[in-house]
């Protein structure tokens, strides 16, 4: 066989064997759960994308499973952040074999600048800790500019709640601000049996392309508030649950009816308060 990149990251032991001599059982405080299945990494992989230029940035390699599929689908740079120093020893043959193709960064990602991580263009591609999934997609969205693609795995209902749409049971205000700033899509399901330990919920595999500009005019900080306000209160009407922003009034200078409920409002009715109340303030 040719001695490529490729070559010696098919030669490495299997990860089970990996594993087992880093000592590297999943931790769960870590929210750690491993994907082993090549194929399906290599699936994973395929779906983020063009990685073939720039850099791919991998938040929680563990074993390195899904870094291993970048790599055999030809990432021209993979960066990989993770916290557990037992995976950065276990990962150390994975970093000699890729030949400068991977770095290995020990650290965590809810405190790293992740969007300055490599050279451009810049993707996200990874199984994420389901305990801070959310946390870190909308804090890469606000650095959105600097990513042509985020492709992550998340609990299925947290991918629901990410890609609904108005008058869906899981729309709500992550659906708002996720859709404001990228379009959103789920691309397929894997079912609790592929991770290693299996966790109790189907996973779903997400992609997100940010928008050059946000659907709508809007300040961010007012929507959030605005969206929080309503869906805190979902099953009451608008007029209830806006009350102290402005309630009736707000809502009829937005030319929204007040007895509406907040699931049947648009992105673009949602921002229009938004300016409307900071237009008031």
């Amino acid at each position: 066989m040719t001695d490529t990149v490729e070559a010696r990251v098919q030669a490495l032991p299997p990860l089970r064997n990996v594993i087992a001599a880093s000592r590297l059982s999943a931790r769960k405080s870590l929210a750690q759960n491993f994907l082993l299945d090549l194929n399906l990494t290599r699936k994973i992989a395929r779906a983020a994308g063009p990685i073939d230029r720039g850099t791919t940035i991998e938040i929680g390699p563990g074993p390195g499973g899904l870094t291993r599929a970048l790599l055999l689908e030809g990432a021209a740079q993979v960066i990989a952040v993770e916290r557990d120093s037992r995976a950065i020893s276990a990962l150390s043959d994975l970093e000699v074999a890729a030949d400068g193709r991977l770095t290995l960064i020990e650290g965590d990602a809810l405190k790293m600048p992740v969007a300055t991580l490599g050279s451009p263009p810049r993707r996200l591609v990874a199984n994420l800790p389901y305990n801070i999934a959310t946390r870190l997609i909308i804090d890469w969205l606000r650095e959105r500019q600097s990513f042509e693609s985020i492709t992550v795995m998340v609990q299925k209902e947290v991918g629901l709640r990410l890609c609904a749409e108005a008058g869906d049971t899981d729309y709500g205000r992550l659906s708002i601000i996720t859709q404001w700033l990228a379009e959103a899509k789920l691309l397929f399901d894997v079912p609790a049996a592929a991770f290693t330990p299996s966790p109790k919920v189907t996973s779903s595999l997400l992609r997100l392309v940010p928008h050059a500009e946000p659907l709508f005019p809007a300040n961010r900080k007012t929507l959030e508030m605005i969206t929080a306000a309503a869906f805190g209160q979902r099953r009451k009407m608008l007029r209830g649950s806006l009350r102290k922003l402005g309630g009736k009034d707000l809502l009829a200078e937005a030319k929204i009816n007040s007895t509406d409920r907040p699931e049947t409002l648009s992105i673009g009715d949602f921002c229009r308060l938004s300016n409307v109340y900071d237009a008031r303030t």
